[in-house]
């Protein structure tokens, strides 16, 4: 083993962070992430993994950069023009600034962030999600988005949330690991369920729509790699928000959401993933 692998595989021995099997022997979804988007939390399985999805299809890099500015135009519009002081973050993924608590709390510093990921990878460096402003609040939930009740119920998220006040439900770049046969859906439901009227849902879908043999040719890599994945298309992506009123433009793919004024152009072409903010009336 490498010094980076044992330094890695070594840092979370403290008494908040047990020590955990990252793997690193076969590709990780967090960590082919983190490599396509220019992070160095990622090894050789990972990067083969990365490039082979790349050569399949040569935008998704740009795709997956994109979907991470769509995350941090949503929680800042929130923040700024709905008051939303409350976000649980779940598949949080490798801390990559700015994360939700730092945009949120460059708005209003009192902002509250619950995250919430079940991979190894992500709990070692669980850290860099807790350095929050003295007037608000952070905390790491080690759960998996399919056991809804190990969430809703974790002392550290009702440490931090209060959820009958309205929070902001971040599902970014998540749902597309959860298969069918595992009701993503209703696991959206249950988790909007357990909010206040006035929360708010945040939620990408990743999509063939815009280029069906380049984008399948990433499924194919992934689930290959046993990264199960699921692609899914607009009517599809539309399902996840019954129920809920959408926040204008609705649901697009993520480049068309509030692009900010000065964002380079992107073709369509290029982007493999909608998304959508909604909010719960009462």
């Amino acid at each position: 083993m490498s010094d980076e692998q044992w330094m890695i595989g070594r840092e979370p021995q403290d008494e908040h962070q047990p020590v955990v099997d990252l793997r690193l022997d076969v590709p990780h979804s967090a960590r082919v992430y983190d490599y396509l988007i220019g992070g160095k939390t990622n090894f050789e399985p990972d990067r083969i993994a990365a490039k082979a999805s790349v050569e399949a299809w040569p935008a998704l890099p740009i795709s997956m950069r994109t979907t991470r500015t769509f995350m941090n135009r949503a929680v800042r519009h929130l923040t700024e023009q709905y008051g939303i002081r409350q976000f649980l973050d779940i598949g949080t993924g490798i801390p990559t600034s700015p994360n939700v608590h730092e945009i949120a709390q460059a708005i209003a510093p009192e902002t509250r962030v619950a995250y919430v990921d079940n991979d190894p990878i992500v709990l070692t460096h669980a850290r860099a999600l807790m350095s929050s402003t003295a007037q608000g609040r952070t905390c790491y939930v080690d759960a998996d988005l399919r056991d809804v009740d190990s969430i809703i119920g974790a002392p550290q998220l009702r440490d931090v949330l209060d959820l009958g006040k309205p929070v902001a439900l971040s599902l970014v770049a998540i749902v597309h690991f959860v298969l069918d046969r595992d009701d993503p859906r209703g696991l959206v439901r249950r988790l909007m369920d357990a909010l206040a009227p006035g929360s708010f849902l945040v939620l990408t879908v990743f999509t063939g729509d815009t280029d069906p043999v380049g984008v399948g040719g990433v499924g194919r890599e992934y689930n290959a790699r046993g990264m199960p994945l699921q692609i899914r298309n607009r009517a599809q992506a539309l399902t996840f928000f019954d129920g809920y009123d959408l926040v204008d433009p609705g649901v697009t793919l993520v480049h068309h959401w509030r692009p900010d004024h000065d964002a380079p152009p992107i073709r369509d072409q290029d982007i493999a993933m909608y998304g959508g903010v909604a909010v719960k009336r009462a």
